[in-house]
């Protein structure tokens, strides 16, 4: 089987493929300071609630946007599951993706990763609206190559800065507004940060799609993104399994 390791800012998932399907997933917070033991002992819990072992886990794919959690996600492969992991960034992993911008470099390993999942399911052009701890709108044009995006601090954040950066302003759970117009603070500001964030959503497509006069396939994903399922009229499809879609896709690729 093969374990599948997305370490995002805000979040880390483990995943699980069997050969056909994923059979299970589990998401950590993300924390650069815990050890490969750390991470052993919370996997191998996890493991034996689903009746499976260490033994079972035949190959590893990482991909990581937090450089310094890497070396214990490396010695969680090499010294808990007896496997040596596939990277994402290593110069011997090859992308079936072409980063056509100033600096490939400079892309993310999650926004490759996902836009090589989001390519599996849907006809290019794409803009992928990945929301996570940034919300971030990836470009991949007719050809198949990454051309670009935007980045975005993601919802949470504009909570979280609504709050701490004004005294008398609580901080509020994040929830669809039955009306545009609060009548208290709670329901003012709710409908700031979601009837907000969707026109960011909505207004960043179409002057995309303006800019480039492509017909495009719209996909919504990301830890947050079904909280905008209907609300938004530019996001065409959501879909959660992007990445780890991507990631698997990437290892098959790569092992042959």
């Amino acid at each position: 089987m093969l374990l599948a390791i997305d370490t995002g800012n805000t979040n880390t998932l483990f995943a699980i493929h069997d050969g056909d399907n994923w059979l299970i997933e589990w998401r950590i917070a993300t924390d650069a300071a815990r050890t490969a033991d750390e991470y052993a002992v919370w996997f191998h819990q996890l493991m034996e609630m689903q009746k499976l072992s260490f033994d079972v886990i035949t190959d590893c794919i990482i991909s990581t946007v937090v450089p310094q959690s890497l070396f214990n996600m490396r010695n969680l492969a090499r010294r808990h599951l007896n496997v040596e992991p596939m990277v994402i960034g290593d110069g011997v992993v090859k992308l079936p993706i072409e980063a056509k911008i100033d600096n490939p470099k400079e892309v993310g390993a999650d926004r490759l990763v996902t836009a090589v999942g989001a390519l599996l399911r849907y006809k290019a052009p794409l803009i992928i609206v990945d929301s996570g701890t940034a919300t971030t709108f990836d470009v991949v044009d007719q050809n198949g190559n990454f051309v670009g995006g935007i980045i975005t601090p993601g919802i949470n954040l504009s909570v979280k800065a609504l709050h701490e950066a004004a005294a008398q302003l609580p901080r509020i759970a994040i929830v669809k507004p039955e009306k545009v117009v609060g009548t208290n603070t709670v329901t003012a500001m709710q409908s700031g940060i979601f009837w907000g964030y969707i026109g960011l959503i909505d207004g960043l497509i179409e002057r995309i799609k303006a800019e480039t006069g492509d017909n495009y396939t719209v996909i919504g994903t990301g830890g947050i993104a079904s909280l905008f399922e209907g609300a938004s009229s530019a996001i065409d499809h959501y879909d959660s399994q992007l990445t780890i879609d991507g990631l698997h896709e990437i290892w098959r690729l790569n092992a042959g």
